[in-house]
């Protein structure tokens, strides 16, 4: 064990050890190929990243805002490849062409964005996410200031089935307008 992050105590819970360790090895390994490829790791496979929770394990905070770090220098060395491979234009036309995938779900209705929760009897309540979702559209459409932290770090308060929407499916979203942003700086 190499402790690459400070332990939570013994008595505390946090993140699986080797866990941690091996995505972190095998993230270390993808980024030092001389390319990146389709068989590597991704932005998007950082940002999904999840670990068991253990007594002993390792602070979250510390792994969570390594992730973060490693998941900009994997989003920004795949854009300045793809830009080198095929130039600006191409990268800002593929950019764009993935926006569009989220336009549709951003132009319905407050409260109807997204389904309600599925399968727990709880979700995200919906209008703390649809004034996110305003934030997006204002991005969109004036340019106001949007960063991906503020989607990556945004939280939203449990409610009952009524007035909510489902977690998996808002955190889908989240992850691709994450991922939109990111190649937009």
């Amino acid at each position: 064990m190499r402790d690459l992050f400070p332990r939570a105590g013994f008595m505390r819970t946090g993140y699986h050890l080797v866990q941690v360790d091996e995505f972190f090895d095998r993230a270390r390994a993808a980024y030092e190929r001389p390319m990146l490829d389709d068989g590597g790791l991704s932005a998007l496979d950082v940002r999904r990243a999840a670990f068991d929770i253990t007594r002993g394990g390792y602070q979250t905070a510390p792994v969570d805002a390594a992730l973060d770090r490693l998941e900009i220098a994997f989003a920004t060395r795949a854009r300045e490849q793809y830009v080198r491979a095929h130039g600006h234009d191409a990268w800002m036309n593929q950019l764009a062409e993935r926006a569009q995938v989220l336009y549709p779900r951003l132009r319905r209705p407050r409260g109807q964005r997204f389904r309600p929760p599925v399968k727990s009897r709880e979700g995200y309540d919906a209008s703390e996410v649809d004034a996110l979702m305003e934030r997006l559209i204002a991005f969109f459409d004036t340019g106001e200031s949007l960063t991906p932290e503020d989607i990556r770090h945004a939280t939203f308060t449990r409610r009952g089935k009524r007035g909510a929407y489902d977690e998996r499916t808002v955190d889908a979203f989240l992850a691709r307008a994450v991922d939109i942003l990111m190649g937009a700086q």
